[in-house]
Formats: structure tokens, C-alpha cells, sequence
């Protein structure tokens, strides 16, 4: 990190800013459905992922989109060491394999 940069811990993420990872705009060629959900994964906690898979779903997204290489999400993850909780997140609300 940075020196003149403060690390910041236990930050409250309001509704409009979780909210907000629904607007992102993918680069040419990734669906954009992914792009959000990986995007939000990236920065966000558990709970606040929760929280943003009620908003996605609840926007009619696809949880099931894929990655311009032909992956989702679920199966992205769940080869990553702390990706457990977020691939149970995703099965949760509906995500198949």
C-alpha cells in the first residue's frame, strides 16, 4: 500500500453504493451481467455480495452469464482459496454449476 494512503477497515457500504455495481459497463465483448457480479465479488465482503445478489436478481440479471472465455462466475471462483463463501452466496440464489 501506498504510504500516503490509509487502509480503510469495516466501512459501511449503503444500498446505493452496492447498487451502483448494476451500472458498471463491461469492456467490448464480456457480457455485462458478468462483468457485474465479478466486479462486485472483487470489492465487496460476504455480506455486502449477498446484499448486491438480492439487487442483481432482483434487476431480472443472469447469475449465469458467462465470461467472453465461456465461464461463470460459480465456476470461476470456486478455484479461488477464499471463493467458498461467495460460490455458496451464488448457489444460494439460484446459480447452477
Amino acid at each position: 500500500m501506498r504510504p500516503d494512503k490509509k487502509k480503510v477497515v469495516d466501512e459501511i457500504w449503503d444500498d446505493e453504493r452496492i447498487a451502483g455495481f448494476l451500472e458498471k459497463q463491461p469492456p467490448a465483448g464480456e457480457s455485462a451481467d458478468f462483468f457485474a457480479l465479478h466486479t462486485a465479488y472483487q470489492s465487496m465482503r460476504e455480506d455486502d455480495f449477498d446484499r448486491f445478489l438480492t439487487l442483481f436478481c432482483g434487476a431480472g440479471r443472469d447469475l449465469n452469464a458467462k465470461s467472453s472465455a465461456g465461464r461463470t462466475l460459480k465456476c470461476t471462483i470456486s478455484e479461488h482459496r477464499h471463493g467458498a463463501p461467495f460460490v455458496d452466496l451464488l448457489s444460494r440464489h439460484g446459480a447452477v454449476d
